[in-house]
């Protein structure tokens, strides 16, 4: 059975491990390193997406980083609860323009008793900035 520690129930150490966790995999940017952190059967919601499964997770990343080009995340602890984690997050892009976009949001987060992401719903909106408005580098 794969198990992704920290387990849940979590407390604040494991919680902010386990954001530090996801931040360090979404910025390698590698969607198949990044699809091992959630259960087979996910669910997510992403700004107006509905994405179900690890393989349609690699697929929805992918696309992602062929269209947000130096992409660099900040997440930090919201909340938690047992097998819940609520983050709010920001990163930065840029397009195939070479427009540089800010991105804010928040993401509820539910695992199952192996520590993988169950269910992730992300809202998001995106801010144009000049590039060197970056804070993210």
């Amino acid at each position: 059975m794969e198990k992704k520690y920290p387990l849940p129930p979590f407390n604040k150490e494991t919680a902010i491990e386990k954001i530090q966790m996801a931040e360090d995999a979404w910025n390698s940017k590698n969607p198949e390193k990044i699809a091992l952190a959630y259960s087979v059967d996910t669910e997510w919601r992403n700004r107006n997406q509905f994405i179900n499964g690890r393989d349609a997770v690699i697929e929805f990343l992918q696309g992602k980083w062929t269209n947000e080009l130096d992409y660099k995340l900040k997440k930090e602890l919201w909340s938690f609860n047992e097998n819940r984690i609520a983050v709010r997050f920001e990163y930065e892009y840029r397009n195939k323009n070479n427009q540089w976009f800010r991105a804010y949001g928040n993401e509820n987060w539910e695992f199952d008793a192996s520590g993988l992401m169950k269910k992730r719903y992300a809202s998001i909106n995106d801010l144009p900035i000049a590039e060197s408005d970056r804070r993210l580098k």
